[in-house]
């Protein structure tokens, strides 16, 4: 008892208490830093969307009307929502025809681009071969040519092999105006491939054809959907190659078919079925975008990661 006693009497009862930190500035949290940053990107993310979304909305509102109420009113509400503007444009405007011109364009141009570009891209990417990167490079010096730079040259070339102003001729033409940049996009998502795999088929007695379709090619379907969706944008939207390449009225595509009803006439033109063609060539560009968003972003990401 006696140590104890010692031993609890030595120990001293009173610390000295610990000196406060130096006073200074208040620093924000990294809470309050990190909502400002979310609140000021949200508001212009919002801003943006309003500025994307409005003249969509007003084109499609004024799709409904008559010329008379959108000259009137424009920002009105229509006073009866009628179908009639569409049946004229695909009728009387020939808007009809002109879609079926894209499809056919567009579609095929896409399909050849597509097994093209990644065939390109997976010999470049998995089997070296002496002047395999002078091709690549030559690809991407592509990307960086101007288009209407080449249009006197392939108007000759086209006119030469007998394919002026008609639809394979357009077709092979976007064939080569979007193959570099399908090169280019394919080509990390086939390098980044484990090649175990495709050895592993040929151990396995598939040949190169079927160890690529069967597969390499599934497992680059990220990028194959992400490049189809550029591709398809890009060549639906395309004014300058048809204009100049394709000049007969019967193989106008849209982008030709929409310049020719928008200047047709002055003032006596149907505004409310120009609206309703403007709105027939917008849906099917909006429809694939918001079907295929997900695998676009999360397929960009990807590739830039590898």
């Amino acid at each position: 008892m006696s140590t104890i006693d010692t031993d609890v009497q030595d120990t001293p009862q009173d610390t000295p208490p610990h000196e406060p930190p130096p006073a200074g500035p208040p620093r924000r949290s990294e809470g309050e830093g990190g909502r400002l940053v979310a609140g000021i990107s949200h508001t212009v993310l919002a801003i943006w969307t309003i500025l994307i979304i409005a003249p969509l909305l007003w084109s499609l509102l004024s799709s409904f009307k008559t010329t008379k109420e959108i000259f009137a009113s424009p920002f009105s509400l229509p006073k009866k929502f009628s179908f009639d503007n569409y049946a004229n444009a695909w009728t009387d405007s020939h808007i009809g025809s002109y879609f079926l011109n894209t499809v056919i364009v567009v579609g095929s141009a896409l399909v050849i681009v597509m097994i093209l570009g990644a065939m390109c891209a997976y010999v470049l990417a998995c089997y070296p071969f002496p002047g395999s990167r002078a091709i690549y490079y030559l690809m991407l010096a592509g990307l960086t040519f101007p288009v209407f730079l080449a249009i006197v040259p392939l108007f000759f070339v086209l006119k030469n092999a007998g394919l002026l102003n008609t639809l394979p001729g357009l077709i092979l033409t976007y064939v080569a105006f979007a193959l570099p940049f399908t090169v280019f996009f394919l080509y990390p998502f086939f390098k980044g491939l484990p090649n175990e795999i495709a050895e592993a088929a040929e151990l396995d007695g598939a040949g190169d054809w079927r160890t690529f379709f069967q597969v390499m090619l599934p497992m680059a379907k990220p990028g194959i959907a992400s490049v189809a969706i550029f591709n398809f944008l890009g060549l639906w939207n395309q004014f300058l190659l048809p204009t100049a390449l394709n000049t007969v009225p019967g193989n106008y595509v849209l982008s030709q078919g929409m310049a020719e009803f928008a200047s047709q006439a002055g003032y006596a033109v149907d505004t409310g079925a120009l609206f309703a063609a403007v709105v027939i060539t917008i849906v099917p560009v909006l429809v694939v975008y918001v079907i295929f968003q997900r695998q676009l972003q999360g397929s960009v990401s990807q590739g830039a990661l590898k």
